[in-house]
């Protein structure tokens, strides 16, 4: 096994294509076949299964995959560190669209004073936060749990070897434009939001009740519009007074006064936590993070 043959598969897993793969890595496909084919017979599992739809990654390959990543992750920290007179620094969070990670982000790239660095935040669905860091592309994942989700959400966490913090519970919260009519009322009711549209973030192929980023998703509603990002969705809650589910913890630096949270008066509580990786041991960028993101929340809840 060399790390050129790691590299192959993980970029075929990328593309889903043996022939873009081969292209993207500028050798031929049998070549690349080849070295796959080698690789499986060497490791005794079967990495990719073909079909005629194209190739699929099997429950042997994707973990076979995770451990792939991490060891080109250390060679490129080793490469880095002997290799150049200078180490770039890599660090990588995937999260739910929540304004703290994003705040603890920010603080976190000011306080780095390098000339060199590669760090990535990706606000994304469920099921990808789970998927990025159980397979090593995210060091920490963000997203919450509660009394509906909670066993799903655990048993994936679990095949992945991850494991859930929790960094604060809440009550849950309505977002909704300054302007919107419910925003001098001291608390909203569900029968209060009926007549609004209600917005909420497409989960893509996951798209079940469980893997939704607001609870009560399997209310019907009459209006409902669904969103890929953060700032669409806040445009859209002051353009047509909608709302969204949350848990009231929003960054007035980071988004101003247009947007505001009202208590929503229901029994239900929200745990929002970080999930890390259960055998690799978490970086000090990550530590630093983690302690950014308690005091932003601690922050941002006093002024709920």
């Amino acid at each position: 096994m060399t790390l050129q043959q790691l590299k192959y598969v993980i970029e075929v897993a990328r593309s889903r294509s043996i022939s873009r793969a081969a292209q993207n890595l500028f050798i031929s496909q049998p070549s690349l076949s080849n070295a796959i084919k080698e690789l499986e017979k060497e490791m005794g599992i079967i990495i990719f299964s073909r079909t005629n739809k194209g190739i699929i990654i099997t429950p042997e390959g994707s973990k076979f995959l995770g451990y792939a990543r991490q060891v080109l992750e250390q060679a490129e920290l080793l490469e880095n560190r002997y290799a150049n007179t200078s180490s770039q620094q890599h660090f990588a969070v995937s999260a739910q669209h929540y304004a703290f990670a994003v705040s603890a982000f920010v603080r976190l790239l000011h306080d780095y004073k390098r000339d060199e660095y590669e760090f990535t935040l990706r606000e994304t669905k469920t099921y990808e936060i789970i998927d990025d860091v159980k397979n090593l592309r995210s060091e920490i994942g963000i997203l919450y749990v509660n009394e509906f989700n909670e066993k799903v959400i655990q048993k994936f966490l679990r095949e992945g070897n991850l494991i859930f913090n929790e960094l604060f519970e809440a009550k849950p919260h309505v977002f909704i434009s300054s302007g919107n009519p419910l925003a001098e009322k001291e608390y909203v009711t569900l029968s209060d939001l009926q007549s609004y549209p209600y917005l909420s973030y497409e989960q893509g192929e996951y798209n079940s009740f469980y893997f939704s980023e607001e609870i009560l998703s399997t209310l019907t509603r009459p209006k409902n519009i669904h969103v890929t990002d953060r700032a669409t969705l806040f445009n859209l809650l002051i353009g047509l007074n909608g709302y969204t589910i949350s848990t009231g913890v929003i960054s007035k630096k980071l988004n101003g006064d247009n947007i505001i949270s009202v208590p929503l008066k229901i029994e239900e509580r929200i745990k929002v936590g970080y999930i890390i990786h259960k055998n690799v041991t978490s970086s000090p960028m990550a530590n630093i993070y983690i302690q950014y993101l308690k005091e932003t929340i601690a922050e941002e809840l006093l002024q709920l």
